[in-house]
């Protein structure tokens, strides 16, 4: 799908999509609350959340979606019996918040989680390793990976500087071992706001994890999920910084629908803004790596940047450095992308002198379009938006963008 963009002045009140991040761990809460039904509103149907949802169906949860509300009963995920196919397409949240939950069944059942060959290019080395420790079957290839056996409680290190699904992942599980657990994250810990979330999550489906201290987490065995009757995804943050993008470019736009005290890490993007739309700022990035793309542009159209902490956009579903340093460079500004930091110049900004590439990533072809809605352009691959938001383009028509869709095969 390619998009030409306009361009045009916005005008308008949106409602803050909801949150990715909170629908994944609000429909694995529910789905692990054994022989409970609870009905969860706010459920976008964006690619990666479906194949949530596909996950869980195939590890034994019933699930009903009607509009934007799913209706899930859990299943006892240490009962399966038989051999599952989990595709997880490619969303990482998906994969990665999956494999442990494929870990409670001993060696009952193997499981397969399948996906993109990209996806499972991504590092699963934490996995690996604790399978390694505690003998139990991991075996990965291109575009599948096998496991079978029983996660067991206990002590687990994990490196804070990775992804924090990694953890997540084992927050959803060892409450459901026999025994306690704790879990040392060895520092620096990035991306802790994400844990918080988790966190949330978990006590609102009766499951307590506890910070310890500043690095470490407990969490008592033997627990159980209680599922609510029903209960709402927040609005988004992540996705709403592009909207908040266009208000800040001049447009008159309100954005509805976000909690002010949302442990949301991308809510950072309202400070950081703030800092761009002042002067040329040094921003770490290290706890917020999904805003990269959209702080990117928003430098790119006002004096520029030093950011920090870039290392993990080189594994997201694009390179996220290179590949905006690539597409910034058709508007005439220059990025130098080094190991940990990215620093954007703004040497002659204008509208792009060739069609951009969306690169297969729903962020960078947001953190783009907000750009064209200044100089004007094309988008060639635009339909990565659904991964996480299919209707991004109607929604900024509807704010007054001058958008024209071409389908492609």
């Amino acid at each position: 799908m390619n998009v030409t963009i306009s361009p045009c002045s916005l005008q308008g009140t949106i409602t803050a999509p909801p949150s990715k991040s909170m629908a994944h761990r609000m429909l694995i809460c529910a789905g692990l609350s054994a022989g409970q039904t609870c009905t969860i509103s706010g459920i976008s149907n964006s690619d990666d959340v479906s194949a949530t949802l596909a996950c869980l169906g195939e590890l034994g949860a019933a699930y009903e979606k009607n509009g934007d509300t799913v209706t899930v009963t859990g299943t006892d995920i240490t009962k399966i019996r038989s051999d599952s196919i989990l595709n997880c397409h490619e969303s990482g949240s998906t994969l990665r918040f999956f494999i442990p939950l494929c870990l409670m069944n001993g060696a009952k059942a193997s499981c397969t989680l399948t996906g993109t060959k990209k996806l499972l290019s991504r590092p699963l080395g934490v996995y690996e390793n604790i399978c390694k420790e505690q003998g139990i079957l991991y075996l990965n290839g291109e575009d599948s990976l096998r496991v079978c056996g029983t996660l067991r409680a206990g002590e687990y290190k994990i490196p804070g500087n990775i992804s924090s699904q990694f953890i997540s992942g084992l927050l959803f599980v060892l409450p459901l071992c026999p025994k306690d657990s704790v879990i040392d994250i060895l520092p620096p810990i990035e991306s802790r706001s994400y844990l918080d979330l988790t966190i949330e999550a978990l006590a609102a489906f009766g499951v307590a994890v506890t910070w310890k201290d500043e690095r470490t987490l407990y969490i008592k065995g033997n627990q159980k999920y209680c599922a609510p009757k029903a209960i709402s995804v927040e609005g988004d943050y992540s996705n709403s910084a592009f909207f908040a993008a266009l208000k800040l470019f001049g447009n008159d736009i309100t954005i509805i629908g976000l909690s002010e005290t949302s442990h949301q890490g991308d809510k950072a993007y309202i400070r950081y803004f703030e800092l761009l739309n002042k002067g040329v700022p040094t921003i770490h990035i290290g706890d917020c790596p999904d805003l990269g793309p959209i702080l990117m542009a928003v430098a790119a159209a006002k004096s520029g940047a030093v950011f920090t902490g870039t290392g993990r956009l080189k594994i997201k579903e694009s390179d996220r450095g290179n590949a905006m340093a690539e597409e910034l460079s058709k508007f005439g500004v220059s990025v130098k992308v080094y190991e940990d930091s990215i620093v954007v110049y703004p040497i002659d900004f204008h509208a792009p002198n060739e069609p951009l590439n969306g690169h297969n990533d729903h962020r960078i072809v947001m953190a783009l379009s907000t750009l064209l809605t200044l100089t004007g352009g094309e988008i060639v691959g635009a339909e990565a938006v659904k991964k996480s938001l299919p209707e991004y383009f109607e929604l900024i028509k509807f704010l007054g963008a001058e958008v024209s869709v071409y389908e492609t095969h």
